[in-house]
């Protein structure tokens, strides 16, 4: 097993799945969305129009690209706070929702998990690493994610057997 699995484009196989613009939906807060990244920059507009606006947007990528031009006033209040909590929710959802999803998730092991962007901007190295520099909150809330289900397997597993 790898020490280290890196991740960028959602066209990557097999570890594309992890980057949010992958095109899975997922229901979050009552409402399905077409990918997780749309489930998260949800949460991010201040007023309804916007929040629509984003919502239109023709592809993950350039909902991204609009969601990080929004201005200050067009944020919600605390989103700065609350953002990090926002994504691990999402990503709980995506892969608590689609099993293959899970199951490569947990197929990782114990591997650092890495999202390995090439243009370097603020938010490449917020959410992954460019030329190994970067927080990785994505990668970081993955690996937080992959521990949680695999917590939850290993408590259901006792209940499987005892159900045979």
């Amino acid at each position: 097993m790898a020490d280290e699995i890196r991740f960028y484009r959602a066209s990557e196989k097999p570890y594309g799945a992890f980057s949010n613009l992958y095109r899975r939906s997922v229901v979050f807060e009552g409402e399905t969305f077409p990918t997780s990244e749309h489930a998260y920059q949800a949460g991010k507009a201040r007023k309804p129009e916007v929040r629509e606006w984003l919502m239109s947007a023709p592809s993950p990528a350039l909902l991204a690209m609009a969601a990080h031009g929004l201005y200050y006033w067009d944020v919600a209040p605390g989103w700065s706070t609350t953002k990090f909590d926002r994504m691990r929710d999402v990503l709980r959802a995506k892969f608590e929702q689609h099993e293959d999803l899970r199951e490569l998730l947990l197929s990782t092991g114990d591997a650092r998990l890495v999202e390995s962007a090439t243009v370097d901007n603020e938010v490449n190295r917020l959410w992954g690493e460019v030329n190994g520099v970067g927080r990785n909150m994505l990668g970081t809330l993955l690996m937080e994610i992959r521990a949680e289900l695999r917590a939850n397997s290993e408590d259901a597993e006792p209940y499987l057997v005892a159900a045979e």
